[in-house]
Order: structure tokens, then sequence, then C-alpha cells
């Protein structure tokens, strides 16, 4: 290492790492996305128009669909999804515990019962053999979520969804450009529900949500349940939502798009390199790596370790006073969320994702990060695992050096 590199190591090492740094990423982009919101305000035009109407082709392009329509958040995304889909009050829609609040939410918000099953501990995702047995003459729908990046087992769903003839409803909103099969998230399902929400791989400047789908008649209901249930000439067919996408928001997505897939790459660099520097450390008896699934093209919108052996609250303090960011994606599975009381769920119902709640932390993954800084949080879990490090910044080369060979 020359004098130059541990300058700039040592300014670096120095550093607070952020979980998440969105300034990295403006810097990179500040003049295209200055030059596309400045369009928007020389047309004055604000509420979808061309920008939501290009951003909506480009999306389905993107993701192999025939259809895209944007809507105000990923949480109106599934809303308006389940609805489209025929599901009605009283129905049921089997999702995961292990998620975002929004995906029982909406569930909810419909009328209709959330039924939580289990999921699969590798993969965090949806256990198809559970939803199996979960099926009932009320299931209307199946809601995969494709937690942290990574797709739920697909094949095994869509049996059940021809046998039954219940359509699938995709939960993508952290899985934009993620594959199974060769096939994009989007397309996985009857309808594909996206999340713009800043910090996601593809994130708005605020909340934003698209659908995809491949059905004409969907598309079109969705397109009126966004604009309260409007067919054209105030001419109100159902009671829909105010759930427009702006322009604003379609104009900076716009932008970032075009970058999506070198963010991806560079996303994946740093789990490969999370991947070497905790091995070759030693600490795979304890922190277990996120699992990479065969047929799969991981986005990695969280990289998500398992702590094990009950070391992960004192990690998040040593993680915390060493200013290395890191997160709890998620704390508390939905079947045991107070809210959801009235299911009837109880604690040991559901194992897998409640082992997956006091175990999983996710570390930071974005693609700004300095290599330096990915040698600083693997030495900071070191440390927290009271571990000598195995990472000697001068030898750092040479373990990149065999990945290449």
């Amino acid at each position: 290492m020359s004098v130059s590199q541990q300058h700039t190591h040592s300014a670096e090492s120095s550093q607070s790492i952020p979980f998440i740094d969105l300034v990295a990423q403006y810097q990179t982009i500040r003049s295209e996305v200055r030059e596309a919101v400045d369009r928007c305000f020389e047309m004055q035009h604000f509420i979808l128009g061309d920008e939501v109407a290009l951003l909506e082709q480009e999306i389905a392009a993107y993701c192999d669909s025939r259809y895209a329509i944007g809507c105000a958040s990923g949480t109106d995304a599934l809303i308006l999804a389940l609805l489209a889909a025929g599901v009605k009050p009283g129905d049921e829609v089997i999702t995961s515990p292990f998620t975002f609040f929004a995906s029982a939410g909406a569930i909810h918000r419909v009328g209709a019962i959330p039924v939580l099953v289990d999921i699969e501990p590798e993969s965090f995702n949806i256990c198809p053999e559970q939803v199996e047995r979960a099926i009932t003459s009320k299931t209307s729908a199946i809601m995969p979520v494709h937690i942290f990046g990574q797709c739920a087992e697909m094949e095994p769903l869509w049996r059940l969804s021809a046998a039954h003839g219940i359509p699938i409803i995709e939960d993508a909103a952290q899985a934009i450009g993620a594959e199974y099969q060769g096939r994009r998230t989007g397309v996985l399902g009857s309808i594909g529900c996206f999340s713009f929400f800043p910090t996601k791989n593809l994130g708005g400047a605020g909340d934003g949500g698209i659908m995809t789908t491949d059905s004409p008649e969907i598309a079109e209901r969705l397109k009126r349940l966004r604009v309260h249930g409007d067919k054209g000439g105030y001419n109100h067919v159902e009671v829909g939502f105010n759930s427009r996408l702006d322009a604003l928001q379609a104009a900076v997505l716009r932008v970032k798009l075009r970058h999506l897939d070198s963010w991806t790459a560079g996303r994946a660099r740093n789990a490969a390199r999370y991947e070497e520097l905790i091995s070759a450390s030693g600490l795979t008896d304890t922190i277990t790596l996120p699992a990479v699934l065969p047929d799969r093209r991981h986005v990695f919108n969280q990289f998500t370790t398992r702590i094990t052996g009950g070391r992960r609250a004192d990690v998040i303090k040593s993680m915390k006073e060493q200013q290395i960011g890191c997160a709890v994606y998620y704390p508390i599975p939905l079947h045991l969320q107070e809210c959801f009381a009235y299911l009837g769920y109880q604690r040991g119902d559901l194992p897998e994702a409640e082992r997956a709640s006091v175990e999983v932390l996710s570390l930071p993954i974005y693609t700004e990060l300095p290599e330096a800084h990915l040698d600083r949080i693997v030495e900071g879990l070191c440390n927290a695992l009271g571990r000598r490090s195995a990472i000697a910044f001068p030898i750092a080369a040479p373990i990149l050096q065999r990945r290449a060979a």
C-alpha cells in the first residue's frame, strides 16, 4: 500500500459509515436530475402526463411486461392490485409474516383477511409448502414477497395458482430487476407491485409506486382505480382512490432507471466482497451470510445476515459505538404485531419468521460504499464479536486478486 493509499484509508476509517447514503448517489447524477426536474417546471405538468407515461413504458420494457401503471406509493400499488385482482371483503390472501407492514396492511385495507404462513430459513421468503396448506375456499390471492431483493420460490406457487384458480400478486417492492429462472419480477404473477421509496434500489425523491401486468383488462382497471374510478370524462364506474404518480417523481426515476443495472452490479460486488472478508475473518460460525439461491438474480436491496448465538444485541451496540450503520429488518413479525392480534396467531406459530426476527442484521450495501468502508465494517464485526481481525489492509489487494484469478 502506497503512502497516499495509507493516508486515504486512514481518513476513510475515521469517518462514520451510514447505513445508506443517498447524498453519495445524488452526487453521481446531480446534473441529470436537475435537468429532468427543470424540464418539469418549464412544462408545468406535475400530475401524470408525458413524464409518467414515458416512465411507465420504460418500466414495462425493463420488467418485460406489457403494461406498467404508476401510482402514489408502493403501499397503494398493493391495495390497487388486490382490488383489480377481484379480492373482496372477507376473502383470504396468503402472504409472508416476515416483511414490511404494508404487505399485510394492504390486505386488511381492502377488507380481506391476511393469512400469514412461515418462511424458508435460507431465503427469508414465503414457504410454498406452507402456502399449499393454507389454501381454503376463501383464498382469493397469494402474495409472495421477494424479500431483500431475491425472488421467492415461484414454480410451486405457479402450480398452486393454476390448480386453484388463484391469482398471484407479487410484492416486489424490494426487488426491481431481480430474476427467477431468467424472468424478472413484475411478470411472475398476475400483477407486480413496486415501491419507489427513496431507499429502494430505484428510489424517487419521495413516495411513488408502480404496478406491472400483462393483462389489458387489469391494466385498464388499475388506471381507473388510481383516479377515483374514472374511466374518462368524469364518468366514475367504481369508487377508486387518488393515487397518481407525480411527474416530478417520474422524471427523477427515469434518470435513475438508466443507472439501475450498474448500481445493481455494484451492490453485487459489495456482497461478494463481504462474503470474502467475513469468511476470511472466520466469522461464519456466528454470522450467516445471505444465500443466493439457484436460478436467481439477487439485487441486494439489503445485505441481510443472521447473527446467531444470541449475540445480535451486542453486535448492534458495538457497531453503533464504532459509528458503523446497520439495521434490523424486521424486529417483529407481522403475526405478532398488536394490530393483528385479532387474527389469533400466538408466539411459536410461525417459528422460522420468529427466529429470523431475533437474528437478522443488515449491513450497508449501497453501490457508492468505498472499499475501505467495507473492510472497516467487517473489522467492526470482528471487534463486536471479540475476534482478532484477519483483515490486514496491505493484504486486502491479494484477496481481490484471488477472486479475479
